[in-house]
């Protein structure tokens, strides 16, 4: 089981997800190929985690590193910044910029 985790990534949690649900189950070389082409932002830290994980394995003598599985691909929230914008008549809004837990285990 090899693992990499990119922690405190400044992207919201949903937008992530929609991109781990595309490469669950899938091989290494195959959910690279898919990721590649996708066009959100999403997609590039996705694909830094998922070869991270791969050098992981390869650094630990995995054979046939491309054909390991990812069994795990888990966004989960991190710590939100809180923000205020100015509104009508003086006031102010909170708005929340999300962050994420991008984590990638090959099998």
């Amino acid at each position: 089981m090899y693992k990499a985790i990119h922690r405190f990534a400044r992207i919201s949690p949903r937008k992530v997800r929609l991109l781990a649900d595309l490469v669950r189950g899938k091989t290494a070389d195959e959910a690279l190929n898919i990721l590649r082409f996708q066009p959100q932002r999403g997609a590039r830290m996705l694909e830094k985690v998922l070869r991270s994980a791969m050098a992981n394995a390869e650094d630990q003598q995995a054979s046939s590193v491309g054909q390991l599985i990812l069994v795990d691909v888990r966004v989960d929230g991190g710590p939100s910044m809180k923000r205020l914008r100015p509104r009508a008549r003086g006031a102010a809004s909170i708005y929340l910029r999300r962050m994420s837990h991008i984590t990638v285990v090959l099998y």
